[in-house]
This record gives structure tokens, C-alpha cells and sequence, in this order.
């Protein structure tokens, strides 16, 4: 379970950067919603602690169980679908005993796991149809679960993160390129079936949203209405910001005009007080150090599990943003590691702590 590890192969740039990524979020949570800002205080200190204990846990040993995770994933995802709880109009939280938690959230990270192993164990046949085909079928089932929920926007993730584990595990780029010859056209014209009228593709508050992205000036006093602050937000607050809890009566959080400003909007009120330049660029960076971890990985599970996170702070962190900007339709993520939500947070950081325990192992030159 454990290893002699040298104090050399520690990531401490990657510590750095989700520290401090932690402590801008905490920081701006207690402007955006201060009555939060204790429980994400707990939260990052017991991320911290599972991190730094996960990261000397050999993870070629966890990912043994790589089953049982794949098992556990689905019987949470299951409990949602029988007894979650309810809030705005969709059935995503799970309450045992007294703690409420997302499994959602917490998929990510188990289904990175699990196909890190599960490709890594099958990698020489991993171009031929039977293991594709298992791949697809493993992978569709808690999709299903996670996007009947409905959260689309995670299924979205997950989507994501599947092509990030293929690419990485090693898959041929004739397959690559045959599917996306195959996936453009379909999804152009899914959306074209989607956004048609009587069509049930689509929740009608989710073909709203597109709409209101379109066309934001018809839907400028409800549906973009939290978009259109949240640009004002972030043009107001420049490069520098206006300065934290500011009392100007320019300012859009002052004014109330966000909601949810602690978590899908938690980047307005960054860009508001303190300018977005510096998130931006630690985010950036984050993504990057995970991606070199996995060039330097022992295997490809440890290869995969790297670059499935890396692409997972990079897509979530693209997508929180483009909403927030407005260069997307609004759709719920939180920032990696800054928005509240303590599921997500210490999700990451138990993903985090295995790609800390990948680079303790790398190949040494």
C-alpha cells in the first residue's frame, strides 16, 4: 500500500496551486455569500487531509478495486434515481443519515479510476470492437443515470472526460478520426431535433437557456438575465477589480442582481472585486501540471488518471467561465476548487490525491 518515496518527486507546485485556488474561493465565498463561507472552510481543510493521505497511497493498489468503485457508482447513482432529493426541478442529491451529498460529482473521479485500470489491463486489445464496445456500454450506463437526473451539464463532463481517457489510454487515431466524422454531423443535427418544438430531447428549461443564448434580447429580464450581470460584473471590475466587499453602488453583487453568485456566478464576483486575470492563469496552469504528471507516469492507468484530471479542471473550468462571459448558454458547473459545493471540492481533491501519488511514482530519467 505504501513505498519509499523520494521528497524530490513531491508535487508541491501542484499543492501550491490548489491552495491557492482554495483560498481565493474561500475568500470570495465570504463576499458572495458569507454564511457559507465557514462550511467552505471545513471543507478545504478535510480535501487537504485526504489529499495529502491519499497521495502516499500507492495507486496502483486502489485502483484494484476498480470494480467495487464501478459497482458503488452505480448503487449511488441508483439511490438518486429512488429516493433524492428534490430542488430546482431536478432529482440529484442523496441525504444518508445527515449528510446530503452529489454522486454526480462524485462519478467523475470513480469513473476515471475505473477505466484507468480497466483500459490499462485490456490495453493491447484496446482498438479491437468487443473492448470498445465494453467501453461504450460501461460508460453509457451511468451516463444514462447522471443525465436522466437530469443534469446535463455533468453529462456533458462526462462526455468529456471519456474522450480524455480514450485518447490518453491509447486509442488509434483512425478510430479517433472515424468517429468524429461520425459524432459532428449527429450532434448538429440532435441539436437541430432538440431545439424543434414538440421534441422531448430536451427539458424545456434547457432549450430555453439556448434560446436566451441566441437571442439575449428577448430574454434580457429573465432567462440571460444572470449572464448579462454577470458580463457587467466582470467589464466593471477591469484587469484590477474594485476592491474586495467594496461598498460601491456600481457594483453588481451589491445589488443583489446574481443568484447563485457563490457557485455557477462565483467567477462574476471574482472578476468583480478582484479581476479575472489571476484564476484564469492558475486554472491554466493546474491543467497543464496535470498533463505533464501524465507524460511522466510509471503506466498508462497512471497516464490516464493525470490527464483525465487535468482535462476535467479544464473543461469545467472553460465551461464555468464561457457562462459566466456569456460566450455559452448558462448551464450549472462550479469552478474547480473556487465555487461552493463541498461534493465537488473534496471530490477533486480526492482526485487530486491520486495524481499526487502518480507523479511520487513517475519514471525517473
Amino acid at each position: 500500500m505504501f513505498k519509499n518515496y523520494r521528497l524530490r518527486d513531491y508535487d508541491f507546485k501542484l499543492i501550491i496551486l490548489i491552495l491557492a485556488l482554495s483560498i481565493i474561493g474561500i475568500i470570495t465565498i465570504g463576499s458572495a455569500e458569507p454564511a457559507q463561507q465557514t462550511k467552505q472552510m471545513a471543507g478545504v481543510v478535510a480535501g487537504l487531509v485526504i489529499m495529502i493521505a491519499l497521495s502516499f497511497f500507492n495507486y496502483s493498489v486502489i485502483l484494484k478495486l476498480y470494480w467495487l468503485m464501478y459497482i458503488g457508482n452505480l448503487v449511488l447513482l441508483g439511490l438518486v434515481i429512488l429516493m433524492g432529493e428534490e430542488g430546482n426541478g431536478a432529482q440529484r442529491w442523496l441525504k444518508i443519515g445527515g449528510l446530503q451529498f452529489q454522486p454526480s460529482e462524485l462519478a467523475k473521479i470513480l469513473l476515471i479510476l475505473f477505466f484507468a485500470q480497466f483500459i490499462m489491463k485490456y490495453k493491447e486489445k484496446l482498438n479491437t470492437f468487443p473492448v470498445i464496445a465494453s467501453i461504450a456500454v460501461l460508460m453509457g450506463v451511468p451516463w444514462i443515470m447522471v443525465k436522466e437526473q437530469p443534469a446535463l451539464s455533468t453529462s456533458l463532463v462526462l462526455i468529456f472526460i471519456f474522450c480524455v481517457i480514450l485518447y490518453a489510454g491509447g486509442i488509434s487515431y483512425k478510430l479517433i478520426f472515424g468517429a468524429l466524422a461520425v459524432a459532428i454531423p449527429a450532434v448538429i443535427i440532435l441539436v437541430s431535433l432538440a431545439m424543434q418544438p414538440d421534441s422531448t430531447i430536451l427539458e424545456t428549461y434547457q432549450k430555453n437557456r439556448i434560446l436566451a443564448f441566441v437571442n439575449p434580447e428577448e430574454y434580457s429580464t429573465d432567462l440571460a438575465y444572470q449572464q448579462l450581470n454577470s458580463v457587467m460584473a466582470i467589464g466593471s471590475g477591469e484587469l484590477d477589480g474594485k476592491g474586495y466587499k467594496n461598498n460601491e453602488i456600481t457594483s453588481v453583487k451589491n445589488g443583489n442582481f446574481l443568484s447563485e453568485a457563490e457557485t455557477d456566478f462565483i467567477f462574476a464576483v471574482i472578476g468583480e472585486e478582484f479581476g479575472f486575470i489571476v484564476v484564469i492563469i492558475l486554472l491554466m496552469l493546474m491543467a497543464m501540471e496535470c498533463v505533464s504528471i501524465a507524460g511522466k507516469a510509471k503506466d498508462t492507468a497512471g497516464t490516464i488518471i493525470a490527464a483525465s484530471m487535468g482535462g476535467l479542471i479544464a473543461f469545467q473550468s472553460f465551461v464555468n467561465i464561457g457562462v459566466a462571459t456569456f460566450i455559452l448558454p448558462n448551464t450549472g458547473l462550479p469552478l474547480p476548487f473556487v465555487s461552493y459545493g463541498l461534493t465537488s471540492l473534496m471530490s477533486l481533491y480526492i482526485g487530486m490525491g491520486v495524481v499526487l501519488n502518480v507523479r511520487l511514482q513517475a519514471k525517473r530519467s
